[in-house]
């Protein structure tokens, strides 16, 4: 079995998480430059088996996708294109950049460190992946 790879997909950054082989908890990974994040996958590919790529969708409050969408479509299509044998599901990411704020609240972070969005984009992958592994 292998890992699933969760991507909170950004114009400028993407965070990314990952399971345990087990598939049972989601971990923080790394936020990348979205301009270098192919490259970052297929490195990271070739070092561990991926099951499934778990990318974030932008929902509005009346369940019709947001405008980051459209920034999306195209990715996912050379993510297909990329990687044809790993498969591609969709986790809604309503409330994660808030959630992954407030959890950096929570556990004590410290102003100067909750101003570093990567870290923002890479929780908000955690949350994005734990929230389909509780669906699956």
């Amino acid at each position: 079995m292998g890992i699933i790879i969760a991507l909170d997909f950004g114009k400028k950054r993407t965070g990314i998480a990952v399971t345990d082989p087990l598939q049972l908890i989601a971990s923080g990974l790394t936020t990348v430059d979205t301009n270098g994040l192919l490259v970052f996958l297929k490195e990271y590919c070739t070092k561990c088996e991926v099951d499934c790529f778990v990318v974030g969708l932008p929902m509005q409050m009346n369940n019709q996708p947001s405008e980051s969408e459209q920034l999306i479509q195209p990715f996912l299509k050379t993510l297909r294109n990329t990687f044809p044998e790993i498969a591609i599901e969709r986790e809604d990411e309503r409330f994660t950049s808030k959630m992954a704020f407030q959890t950096m609240l929570d556990s004590g972070m410290k102003k100067k460190k909750r101003k570093d969005k990567a870290i923002v984009d890479e929780i908000s992958a955690t949350l994005i992946l734990q929230s389909y592994l509780n669906r699956k």
